[in-house]
């Protein structure tokens, strides 16, 4: 295989139909969005697609089909009768799709599922581990391998990795009912850009992944594992100029003009869906039998054409869709009929691609209504098949290209009135509207199309990959860690200055129970053992709690952020002409929050008081949180206190009191030619800004910091220090 960079695409299925006629396999090319829009990547050089046929293959003959598909860069990941009916049937179609879809009650929550689901995965991760080599990119679509890009990223850490999700992603009260939430979570997790259909999804995703991982949200960044996710939104287009095209095409221009002979004067609605739950069909069909019922002057002046495509039928939930659809057209139809007027034309099948061109272009109206909808192309297919700018769409608030396509009638699928109404205002919508707002949508089509929607997930994936390389340069890998412990080694005078929570101790709900233990202990009493060594613990902690556990070792103390000071053969010292008369008020209105917010409470110091939201339901913490500084804000800068917001915490206190002047404090007069300062707060940013640039400045927990380095937890801060004194 060329080792040049490529990129691999893997899917579900492959973008090819596989047919076999007298014993012989068939490929043709598949039409749908993805893989025209795909195209242009995976046909080019040495970049391949993965994915299942789309049939069962025997054994003995996939060494067969797999050539046949390595002629269309194409790789296939076979599957078993079993894997597609629990898998994708099952875990797929039963659970993903009616929960994300909002259809909970659809649901079949099976473990069978879950456990195929996860072997599949496996299996697509095993074809795609085969193909990748150094500097490849792995773009992944879909619900259908939310495992996937974790699975990869465990095998091959450095690989760039992208998945786009093409239907909607729930809110978190819906996403939390699937049992497996957590482990689909960090299966997307692997992926270093995330791409969804609009920016609603992406807030939904953000929501679900910081309550269910361990990640960190800033902004639409989760930091995870020591890697920056990006998620973002990436409205998917069509070809729309091969659509623009088609119209001109002679096989279209037959089609049309057999279209409007037949038509006359009528007025045509056109609908396209393919059959299924979420796309709104059965009320949009009872949405015109209101219209013709109340509005009986459209009777034998109005048809509506709908085609809905074969899916699986055999399916109870889909059988049932289709009965039901057939027996309200019929019942329609029955009841509206005239000797040479049908209200509806109906179609159960797929078409071909010149058909559709030529209804689309004809259709006085387009009728896109589905109860929920990642994207729906349909609206954008038919936007640019009008070339003359004539035409009304009406469009479903709950599909996303109604994000885009605002020129549309925008509508409640779920209010039949008001879709009714706005049928009624297009059909006698003015011609210079009709334009107007066609040609706007026009231009949005052509401009967002399907190659730029290609173009410009892979930019941003690879800025992406070059964010975090600038910022893994920063982790205190093996390397940077051995240029420490030599500088160690080679000084005369060493200063090393230590955070306590989140840096020599790991956070607990229990502010009293996150003690030091015997390791700890043991490693800075070797420290302190050192005569060339100057240990200083700074802290935020309460000087009493920093003496009960320190007192008895060679230390120097900084406790309250600087408020309280202590040299190892000398008592505590507040800092002079502190006051703490503030605390009163300050601490009434945390009063008031404590009490609304369960979980919360106040912890009084000397000279600072603190708010703990680490017991807090999520979200709540951070909402009581914003509050509190919008209320205290004025007060705080009126008293020249400060205000500090940090891990679950707000700590008021003394502006003087800072945790950098307290260390510039330490170093004054003092020239070591070894400083190694450790924290995980943003108060310990204090202390980074203050010191030298030759400083070594180690920021615990995330590498966004004025620190030169950062380590991703205490058990990687312990093993540095147990580097130094070794």
């Amino acid at each position: 295989m060329n080792t040049s960079s490529k990129t691999i695409i893997i899917s579900n299925r492959l973008p090819v139909k596989i047919t076999e006629e007298n014993g012989e396999y068939k490929l043709s090319p598949s039409e749908g969005g993805l893989a025209t829009g795909l195209g242009a990547v995976y046909k080019k050089g040495n970049n391949i697609w993965i994915g299942w046929p789309g049939i069962e293959v025997p054994k003995e003959r996939q060494v067969e089909v797999t050539l046949k598909l390595a002629a269309y860069n194409l790789i296939p990941v076979f599957l078993t009768a079993d894997e597609i009916n629990f898998y994708y049937e099952g875990f797929s179609n039963e659970i993903l799709w009616p929960v994300f879809h909002y259809l909970v009650t659809y649901a079949k929550f099976d473990e069978q599922y879950w456990e195929y689901y996860k072997s599949v995965n496996e299996k697509f991760r095993d074809v795609a581990l085969n193909s990748l080599n150094k500097g490849d990119t792995v773009w992944i679509h879909d619900y259908q391998l939310l495992l996937l890009p974790c699975l990869i990223r465990t095998e091959e850490p450095y690989v760039t990795i992208g998945f786009f999700q093409h239907i909607p992603f729930p809110s978190f009260e819906i996403f939390r009912l699937i049992p497996w939430r957590k482990e689909l979570i960090a299966g997307m997790l692997g992926a270093d850009l995330l791409g969804f259909h609009t920016f609603n999804d992406v807030s939904y995703f953000l929501s679900s992944a910081s309550r269910l991982s361990s990640s960190n949200l800033s902004d639409n960044v989760l930091n995870y594992k020591n890697r920056q996710i990006v998620v973002e939104a990436f409205p998917m287009g069509i070809d729309s100029e091969n659509f623009d095209s088609l119209t001109r095409t002679e096989k279209v221009t037959k089609y049309v003009s057999s279209f409007k002979n037949s038509l006359k004067d009528l007025k045509t609605i056109l609908t396209i869906d393919r059959l299924d739950y979420s796309k709104g069909i059965l009320q949009r069909l009872q949405t015109f039998e209101l219209l013709l019922d109340q509005h009986p002057e459209y009777i034998g002046k109005l048809a509506l054409y709908m085609i809905v495509v074969p899916s699986r039928d055999t399916v109870p939930k889909y059988k049932e869709l289709k009965d039901q659809i057939d027996q309200l057209v019929g019942n329609i139809n029955a009841r509206f009929r005239t000797i040479n007027w049908v209200p509806i034309h109906y179609f159960y099948r797929s078409f071909s691609v010149e058909f559709l061109s030529a209804i689309y272009s004809t259709a006085d109206i387009c009728l896109v209504t589905p109860m929920r909808d990642g994207m729906n192309l349909v609206s954008k297919e038919y936007v640019a098949s009008r070339t003359n700018d004539d035409g009304v769409l009406i469009l479903s608030e709950m599909a996303g290209a109604s994000k885009e396509l605002n020129d549309a009638l925008i509508v409640n699928p779920n209010n039949m009135g008001d879709v009714m109404e706005a049928i009624i205002k297009a059909i006698n919508m003015p011609l210079d509207e009709q334009v107007t707002r066609m040609k706007s949508m026009r231009a949005i089509v052509s401009k967002f199309n399907v190659y730029r929607w290609v173009k410009n997930f892979m930019d941003k994936l690879t800025e992406v990959k070059a964010l975090q390389a600038s910022l893994l340069t920063k982790h205190a890998v093996a390397a940077v860690r051995a240029k420490i412990a030599d500088d160690y080694v080679n000084a005369k005078e060493r200063y090393i200055f230590l955070d306590y929570d989140g840096t020599l101790v790991g956070f607990d709900s229990d502010i009293d129970k996150a003690a030091p233990d015997e390791e700890l202990y043991s490693i800075l009493e070797q420290l302190t053992l050192n005569p060339l060594n100057r240990v200083i613990i700074v802290s935020g902690r309460k000087y009493q709690t920093l003496q009960n556990w320190f007192g008895h070792m060679k230390l120097d103390m900084i406790a309250e952020h600087g408020a309280w000071q202590k040299y190892q053969d000398s008592d505590w010292k507040p800092l002079p002409l502190l006051t703490d008369k503030w605390k009163h008020e300050v601490r009434t209105v945390l009063d008031t929050y404590t009490d609304r917010t369960p979980g919360s409470f106040i912890e009084e110091k000397s000279y600072s008081l603190v708010w703990h939201y680490r017991k807090v339901e999520e979200g709540l913490g951070e909402l009581r949180a914003n509050e509190i500084i919008n209320h205290l804000g004025v007060f705080i800068a009126d008293k020249g206190l400060q205000m500090m917001p940090g891990n679950k915490v707000i700590e008021f206190k003394n502006i003087e009191v800072n945790k950098g002047k307290a260390v510039q404090n330490w170093l004054y007069d003092n020239h070591p030619d070894f400083i190694l300062a450790l924290g995980d707060d943003h108060t310990d940013e204090d202390i980074f800004k203050t010191l030298s640039p030759e400083a070594y400045t180690i920021k615990v927990g995330s590498n966004i910091s004025a620190a030169r380095y950062y380590l991703k937890d205490y058990h990687e801060v312990r093993d540095l220090l147990k580097e130094l004194i070794q």
